[in-house]
């Protein structure tokens, strides 16, 4: 295997991870109502995800992605799954500052209906 091919992969691997903080992010509370324990991963997820796009701060995966990228020669995302699909929906076209603040108050109002079944649930128990 080349070196760059290597780069290449890790750079997926991480885009994929990014991908997948993500959706924990968004939608980790689920698995809380499953798991309770997992409460001490997902609430700083949350936490890391709306300063985030609040703050319009740059994911340390980001520039580690980017990183691998160049080193595999690849400045830009090509046509395979991840540069189709994945991509634009960690990075959408246009993205503006109102948009990151919208996308916080998402992460805030799915986990806030989640952690609100969580309590209802816990609630009802006692």
């Amino acid at each position: 295997m080349a070196i760059e091919t290597l780069y290449l992969w890790l750079a997926n691997l991480i885009i994929v991870f990014h991908f997948l903080f993500i959706v924990f992010v968004l939608l980790g509370g689920l698995l809380v109502l499953k798991w309770p324990k997992m409460i001490w991963l997902h609430l700083p997820a949350i936490t890391w995800g709306f300063l985030v796009e609040l703050n319009g701060w740059i994911c340390p995966l980001t520039p580690w992605e980017n990183h691998f990228r160049e080193l595999a020669g690849k400045l830009v995302y090509e046509g395979d799954f991840i540069g189709k699909y994945l991509i634009p929906l960690i990075y959408p076209d246009g993205l503006t500052r109102e948009m990151q603040y919208v996308f916080a108050a998402i992460v805030v109002l799915i986990n806030a209906v989640i952690y609100f079944v969580i309590w209802q649930r816990t609630k009802s128990k006692y």
